[in-house]
């Protein structure tokens, strides 16, 4: 069976099947202890840019929008650098990707996981 690439809310407890968990926002969850995260990398160069977060605004009707400029974004060097070590984490056994916005289904973590799904 091929490792998995998930998507969880950073605030929900961890889970045995977790694997590596990765943040993938840019910013630092808010009322979150560093030490209550159970994080194992943060890896805030995968994140959406800060105007493309903000010009999105977790509005689903943008979502299809928003997906296209990501991954457009997602070209850039360091960004592609910080998605190379994400494919490297999942060759090692299931990773779970990490977010704090409520709608993780419309999410930058969902679009990572369907990216990271289709390069097994």
């Amino acid at each position: 069976m091929s490792p998995l690439a998930s998507v969880r809310r950073v605030y929900d407890a961890p889970s045995p099947g977790d694997g590596t968990r990765v943040l993938v926002d840019r910013l630092w969850p808010r009322g979150l202890a560093k030490e209550d995260a159970h994080v194992d990398e943060w890896l805030k160069d995968v994140a959406p840019s800060n105007e493309l977060r903000t010009w999105y605004g977790h509005d689903p009707a943008r979502f299809q929008e928003f997906r296209s400029r990501y991954l457009a974004e997602l070209e850039a060097p360091a960004r592609r650098s910080a998605l190379d070590r994400l494919r490297g984490l999942l060759e090692a056994g299931p990773v779970t990707l990490l977010t704090a916005t409520k709608d993780v289904e419309h999410s930058n973590a969902a679009i990572l996981a369907e990216l990271l799904r289709q390069s097994i």
